[in-house]
């Protein structure tokens, strides 16, 4: 079994210490996003996580902007992290730091934003006390390796992140990039790694999943990665 959130938390705290800044993540919107706060949160090793915002010294606020109540529910957020007593920084990342983003930097409504393809840098973002704009690009795959999902009793994989589609009532291409695929050894990889520490449900998430491995050279499809994935040991449910 996955270990208790609480926890997970009391041992990144030994790791780091106890004197660190504290940090609250707050994420909206899909399950590829829940697997970016994850990532985001296994690269801090200079900071400690909090779960709860009014300890926190700094807020990452993991947005999504697919319909305009994202983008409100995102903006009502950060106006009431601003009257924290804390008053914590505000740091905007995820899909709407590239509908939104520069909007609301310039407002000050946020103190930093930073886009997806930046998340592995995180440590090194939140250290910087200044004001920075960092969107990064719409081409990164990530090749992240996690032990553990905070809070999570199932895992979430992402196999496949951007759109290839165009459809005109749709946003996402523009902030999630081109369709591709992560790499089938990272993939492996990952849900071995989980599996081994005690998951043994596992969701595969992406953008469009459907397009997973189209336009690769020799990479298998949805269907052969299920299969191999089906033959890893630990692995109960996908």
């Amino acid at each position: 079994m996955p270990l208790p959130l609480e926890f997970l938390l009391l041992i990144h705290q030994l790791k780091v210490g106890n004197n660190l800044k504290k940090v609250f993540f707050k994420t909206f919107g899909c399950r590829t996003n829940v697997v970016d706060s994850q990532i985001m949160m296994s690269k801090l090793k200079d900071f400690d996580i909090t779960l709860n915002e009014k300890d926190a010294d700094i807020v990452v606020i993991n947005s999504c902007t697919v319909t305009n109540s994202a983008d409100s529910t995102a903006r009502s957020y950060i106006n009431s992290v601003k009257k924290l007593p804390k008053e914590p920084r505000v740091i905007f990342t995820g899909c709407g730091v590239w509908t939104k983003g520069e909007g609301l930097f310039n407002e000050n409504k946020i103190d930093a934003l930073f886009g997806a393809s930046e998340k592995q840098n995180i440590n090194t973002l939140l250290k910087n006390e200044t004001r920075f704009f960092e969107a990064g690009d719409l081409n990164h795959i990530d090749d992240t390796i996690i032990d553990e999902m905070i809070g999570k009793s199932r895992a979430f994989i992402k196999i496949q992140e951007g759109c290839d589609f165009a459809c005109s009532y749709c946003i996402i291409p523009a902030v999630r990039g081109k369709s591709r695929s992560y790499d089938e050894v990272k993939i492996l990889e990952q849900i071995s790694l989980l599996a081994s520490n005690g998951f043994g449900e596992f969701i595969l998430t992406g953008t469009n999943l459907g397009s997973y491995g189209k336009g690769v050279e020799g990479k298998d499809g949805l269907a052969l990665l299920l299969q191999k994935i089906s033959q890893i040991r630990g692995v109960r449910r996908i």
